[in-house]
């Protein structure tokens, strides 16, 4: 079951700059910024309410954010929703013929399980499943 929308992932170019906006201009606080290597990303995160917007900064030019960057420039990335079982919705979204980038959850940041399905299903946008771990 889809229990919320957990994000929304902004590709940016350097984090820093992305951040003076959201911080200096709408008053928001970035609560924490961290590297996931398995992603190639560098990530800040600001809370909305139940949700966070996601700066994502690639880390290598080998980072499919990189590769975003470079094809669509700064901008929306993703949508991510949280699941209550992502192991379970990959295999219902599999069984339906569903596209999917991830047909195994990965190290996303926080330490949770993370999965893409793509565009191609989703009518151009890329959504990310995401599971904390308990």
């Amino acid at each position: 079951m889809v229990e919320k929308v957990d994000h929304i992932g902004v590709a940016v170019n350097n984090i820093d700059d992305a951040l003076k906006f959201y911080t200096e201009n709408l008053g928001m606080e970035c609560k924490d910024v961290e590297e996931v290597p398995q992603q190639k990303v560098k990530v800040a995160f600001l809370p909305v309410g139940e949700s966070k917007i996601e700066l994502l900064e690639p880390s290598s030019d080998e980072s499919p954010v990189k590769k975003f960057l470079d094809k669509k420039g700064e901008g929306v990335h993703h949508i991510a929703l949280h699941v209550d079982n992502i192991e379970k919705k990959l295999e219902e979204l599999k069984n339906k013929g569903v596209k999917l980038i991830d047909e195994e959850p990965r190290d996303g940041a926080h330490g949770a399980k993370i999965a893409f399905i793509h565009p191609k299903s989703t009518g151009g946008t890329l959504v990310e499943l995401c599971q904390k771990r308990n």
